[in-house]
C-alpha cells in the first residue's frame, strides 16, 4: 500500500519536473522498505532458510534489492527523484507477487527444488523492466533535446527532469539492466533441460544470448568509445522495441519454456 501510495505521490513530483528536493517520497518508499524488510525476516525465519523458494519469494527478495539501492543513492539529494521511477516498478511487482499462483501452499517442511527456476524467472523479468524503464528515460531525453536544439520555450518551463539527469538514469537503468539479464542467463544455464539438447543452441537462450550481446555493444559503445548521447538512447528505444516484438514468438518456440 505504501509503494502505492509513493507511485501517486509521483505524479505530483512530475509536476514539480524533480526539481526541488522532495522528503515525502523517499520516508514513503523508506517506510515501505521497514514493512518490506519485517515481512522478509519473518517468513525467513518461518522456514530457517532465505526466502527465495517459489517465484513469490524470490520476486519480493529482488525487490527489495531495488527499494534498498534506491535508499542509499537517495541520501544525496540531487538523486532523490530516481524514487519517482522506483515507486511504480515497486508497485507493479508487489502486485504481480501477490498472484496466488506464484505462492502455491506447501506442508510443514519446505520444498526448495524449483528455487532456481523462480530466480532465474524474476531475474530475467527485472532485467526487461530495467530495460523498459531505461528505455522511457532514454524517450524523455530525445524530447528534452529536441526541444532545447529547437530553443523551444516547453524546454525551459518542461515537467521533465534535466536533461544530464535523463542521460544518467537511462544509462544505470541500461547497466541495472544488463547486470540482472548477465546473472538471469548464468541461472539458467543450470536449470535442467531436454537431454541431447545443449543450452546454448536452444531457441530462447539464442535469442536471449543475441539480446545480450546487443546491449553488451551499445553500453561499450556508450561507456568507453564516447558514442553520442542521442545514438544510444535511439538505440536502446530501438532494442526494447525489438525485445517486446520478438519476446513472445521465441518463448512459443521455445522447447524449455513448453516442453
Amino acid at each position: 500500500m505504501l509503494y502505492g501510495v509513493s507511485m501517486i505521490y509521483s505524479v505530483f513530483l512530475w509536476r514539480k519536473g524533480f526539481r526541488q528536493d522532495n522528503r515525502v517520497n523517499y520516508l514513503l518508499l523508506l517506510a515501505a522498505a521497514g514493512l518490506h524488510t519485517t515481512a522478509m525476516f519473518l517468513r525467513g525465519f518461518s522456514l530457517n532458510q532465505c526466502p527465495v523458494n517459489n517465484l513469490y519469494e524470490a520476486t519480493i527478495f529482488i525487490a527489495w534489492t531495488i527499494v534498498a539501492t534506491y535508499l542509499v543513492v537517495g541520501l544525496w539529494s540531487r538523486l532523490r527523484f530516481l524514487g519517482a521511477f522506483a515507486s511504480p516498478v515497486l508497485f507493479a511487482i508487489g502486485v504481480f507477487a501477490l498472484m496466488p499462483s506464484l505462492d502455491p501452499p506447501r506442508g510443514p517442511q519446505p520444498n526448495f527444488a524449483n528455487g532456481l527456476t523462480s530466480l532465474h524467472a524474476a531475474t530475467i523479468m527485472l532485467a526487461y523492466g530495467a530495460f523498459g524503464l531505461g528505455a522511457v528515460a532514454a524517450g524523455m531525453f530525445l524530447t528534452q533535446q529536441h526541444d532545447l536544439k529547437f530553443h523551444k520555450l516547453r524546454a525551459v518551463l518542461s515537467l521533465l527532469p534535466p536533461i544530464q539527469r535523463l542521460e544518467f538514469v537511462t544509462v544505470r537503468f541500461i547497466i541495472i539492466g544488463f547486470v540482472l539479464f548477465t546473472l538471469g542467463l548464468a541461472l539458467g544455464e543450470q536449470l535442467p533441460h531436454a537431454a541431447g539438447l545443449p543450452y546454448w543452441k536452444e531457441t530462447k537462450v539464442l535469442w536471449s544470448a543475441f539480446m545480450w550481446f546487443v546491449y553488451a555493444a551499445l553500453l561499450a559503445g556508450r561507456l568507453f568509445f564516447t558514442a553520442s548521447s542521442r545514438f544510444f538512447a535511439m538505440a536502446m528505444i530501438g532494442a526494447f522495441i525489438f525485445l517486446l516484438l520478438t519476446f513472445w514468438s521465441t518463448n512459443l518456440l521455445s522447447s524449455i519454456h513448453h516442453p
